[in-house]
């Protein structure tokens, strides 16, 4: 909503910007052009102020993020202040521009919201009121056209302009509205993808602590039995809890995925090693699935430090070469630089990438480029690991 209002507002400045050329165009030809005698100095008042006004808004909107409608709401009342000191000069209320009002009631009805709309029409038409009390009159000549007098010529041509400006603007400011009402939409769909992932997360490593400890006591009572004479007299059982014992071990890492996922660990102690040898053990356990096009690159001084090798960091290395890999990269380098107390660690891969609309979205869930095969929670689980 509030970039829909800074949009709004620099369409507002387009306006005043049109009204100060039409006001001073409107004054030459009333002046110059009919003959009639108006109050020069008092009148270009007003188109100066709001060019002034234009001078010093558009700036500051275009270093904002975002504009309120209290602020909508003042640059609308400024537009009717100058509006009424024209007017004022020029006849007040019987001036056939004062429907230009309307212009401006209808334009706070699209742009604000009730409570702001409301209360601008209640100025408005205070405005109005004091204008058919208050004003210098404006004295006409005859009209040399018998059917069509200065008046209704230009009621003529304020219905003409109010119209075309209406348009113009209520299209603009209506594209702003529904770009606003998407944008609401789509968070509320995040909002509700979001709390089925946790709901999900949350499941998912309830789970897994249920497993652990059944999978603790199957991998004991195995080691157990690999141990025992009358069992390990039969090749065919120890080739059975061998391999039972493999399974055993593939689902604890599994489930121990699932909980460095959810931002738990399993207790696995982090250990001391060097940046080279880390990352050359990542590459090596993704290794089944590794190509020979793989490099390790270290950059900078004291290129292989020592660091703390934490298991979640390595599931989340090797989580990025496998999103490369099924990507169809078929070259990917790691490139780690140190500079001073911070470590970047770069994957670079020659892939295809992600479109501009996907890298807006990229760690979000159900975002993906490869269908349903994974929805894009690889990569949500990612950023909620670092």
């Amino acid at each position: 909503p509030g970039r829909a209002g800074r949009r709004t507002m620099l369409l507002l400045i387009q306006l005043r910007g049109l009204a100060v050329v039409g006001q001073v165009v409107t004054i030459a030809v009333v002046h110059w052009g009919l003959k009639i005698p108006l109050p020069l100095g008092m009148l270009l008042l007003a188109p100066a102020g709001l060019a002034l006004m234009n001078l010093a808004s558009a700036p500051v909107t275009l270093r904002r993020q975002s504009v309120t409608d209290p602020e909508l709401l003042l640059a609308l009342f400024v537009d009717v202040a100058a509006l009424s000191w024209l007017l004022f000069f020029s006849g007040g209320a019987g001036n056939p521009f004062a429907a230009l009002y309307l212009m401006q009631i209808v334009l706070a009805a699209v742009l604000l919201r009730p409570p702001y709309a409301w209360g601008f029409v209640l100025v408005t038409s205070a405005c109005l009121a004091f204008l058919a009390v208050w004003h210098q009159p404006l004295l006409l000549p005859p009209s040399a056209n018998p059917r069509l007098s200065l008046v209704q010529a230009g009621a003529l041509v304020n219905f003409i302009l109010i119209a075309v400006l209406l348009v113009a603007f209520v299209t603009r400011t209506t594209q702003n509205v529904r770009a606003r009402d998407a944008y609401l939409a789509d968070a509320r769909q995040q909002a509700a993808e979001q709390d089925h992932i946790v709901r999900m997360g949350l499941l998912a490593s309830g789970a897994a602590h249920e497993l652990g400890t059944p999978l603790a006591s199957l991998s004991v009572i195995l080691s157990d039995w690999k141990r025992m004479p009358e069992l390990t007299a039969n090749a065919d059982l120890v080739s059975d809890i061998v391999e039972m014992q493999a399974e055993v071990e593939r689902c604890k890492t599994i489930v121990t995925g699932i909980l460095m996922s959810a931002g738990e660990a399993r207790g696995e102690a982090p250990t001391i090693t060097t940046l080279g040898a880390f990352l050359s053990e990542v590459v090596a356990d993704w290794g089944d699935k590794a190509n020979e096009a793989m490099a390790i690159i270290l950059r900078g001084p004291g290129r292989d430090p020592r660091i703390i090798a934490d298991p979640a960091l390595k599931q989340v290395f090797s989580a990025l070469l496998d999103n490369a890999h099924e990507a169809g990269a078929e070259r990917m380098i790691i490139a780690a630089t140190l500079d001073g107390d911070l470590l970047l660690v770069e994957f670079n891969d020659d892939g295809p990438g992600f479109s501009p609309d996907i890298l807006e979205r990229v760690g979000q869930p159900y975002q993906s480029t490869k269908g349903r095969a994974g929805a894009g929670l690889g990569l949500f689980l990612l950023v909620n690991v670092m």
